[in-house]
């Protein structure tokens, strides 16, 4: 009897040794996208489009090394224009989109927003860890962490719905 008991005290103390091993000041990687290995990373691959003839072979434009081609993607131009809006060449914003650009920053904007968000998200996940078998197993708290301020979109949706919003971008409502 005495005997199991100062093994669980030794079993209670090693856990608590390895727990506290752990970088506190590492920054949490709670949702990483990112390849850790040597190889290719999935994401970052794009397929070329379609090959086409074009109507002209006088427009198309001249080979350079390590230019683009008209069978390059770009992400940016495509949500630009699938959003209504036009592909900037330069810098700066396109004539079109200046009243949209002017109606979303009404109140101003900080032009440091991304760093002092990721300070914040950094902090709040320092705050919310999740318990100790949770950081000693790798096990995944991101949704836990935010669950306190995560939208519940069924709710959403239904909010809108009995105020007569149109909702066109959700699925039907069911029958």
């Amino acid at each position: 009897m005495l005997a199991g008991k100062g093994v669980l005290a030794l079993a209670a103390a090693m856990m608590l040794t390895l727990a506290a091993c752990g970088d506190r000041n590492a920054d949490p990687q709670l949702m990483n996208l990112r390849s850790s290995g040597n190889g290719p990373d999935e994401f970052g691959i794009l397929p070329p489009k379609a090959l086409e003839l074009p109507e002209d072979l006088q427009t198309l434009p001249e080979p350079t090394l390590g230019g683009t081609n008209l069978t390059d993607q770009d992400p940016e131009a495509d949500i630009a224009i699938a959003l209504g809006g036009k592909v900037r060449d330069g810098a700066g914003v396109p004539a079109g989109d200046s009243a949209l650009v002017a109606s979303a920053s009404r109140y101003g904007r900080s032009a440091s927003i991304r760093p002092e968000l990721a300070a914040a998200d950094l902090e709040h996940r320092r705050d919310n860890k999740g318990r100790i078998l949770e950081r000693l197993f790798n096990v995944n708290v991101y949704f836990k962490a935010y669950s306190n301020v995560s939208l519940d979109q069924d709710a959403e949706l239904r909010k809108w719905r009995r105020r007569g919003i149109r909702t066109v971008s959700a699925p039907p409502p069911p029958e």
